[in-house]
């Protein structure tokens, strides 16, 4: 199996297996990939393999993680003293015209899509809720029920948006996810979760 020159610009080893379980679930079913599949794709070995994880579901986390944790969405903290529309236009301007954050979630949509299984479902519910709870710092042992709440109800927001994702990308324009409406419940129902007086941020919000 050829190997990649060191003074080459292929990526290392451990992205072009992420990389190869991407290009593979969007091509069979999950339990359908083998170690096999991703070292062949890869062009990696089999120990390079089992050097970084111990197996294909540790792969799958580990690509999915890397997915999630690197979304300006979900690592960018909102500022509750800024208007929210403003800030949704900024990142919805962001993703619709950034190449990288359309494959991150076509990506991501495949995990809800019919090659997928529960265990990815599983995996990407988490790794959001995760993720959301470090940006927000919120401790995970210590959240009010609103908050719980509110963070199960965005993961699953964002999974059903990612399921939908194929069809909304070919009919959802820039003015639609630009709408007011959107934009106040989008980012409200964030900072929902950092804010302490939600009352007065609504009222400031309402009462323009």
């Amino acid at each position: 199996m050829p190997r990649p020159r060191s003074d080459s610009n292929i990526p290392p080893a451990k992205e072009r297996m992420e990389n190869a379980f991407w290009e593979l679930l969007a091509d069979r079913e999950y339990r359908r990939i083998t170690v096999t599949d991703i070292v062949h794709l890869a062009q990696v070995n089999r120990n390079s393999f089992y050097y970084h994880f111990s197996g294909l579901s540790e792969l799958a986390d580990a690509a999915i993680l890397a997915e999630v944790q690197t979304s300006p969405l979900i690592q960018e903290a909102p500022d509750p003293d800024a208007d929210p529309q403003e800030q949704w236009r900024k990142r919805v301007t962001h993703f619709m015209n950034s190449p990288r954050e359309q494959q991150r979630l076509d990506r991501l949509a495949l995990l809800a899509g019919p090659h997928s299984s529960p265990e990815l479902v599983e995996s990407l519910h988490d790794f959001a809720r995760l993720s959301l709870l470090q940006t927000l710092d919120l401790d995970a042992d210590h959240l009010d029920l609103k908050t719980d709440l509110l963070l199960d109800f965005t993961a699953g927001g964002l999974l059903t948006i990612l399921k939908r994702w194929p069809e909304l990308r070919q009919n959802v324009s820039m003015d639609d996810l630009l709408n007011e409406d959107v934009a106040v419940l989008a980012m409200g129902i964030y900072m929902s979760m950092s804010k302490e007086n939600m009352l007065a941020y609504w009222n400031r919000i309402f009462n323009k």
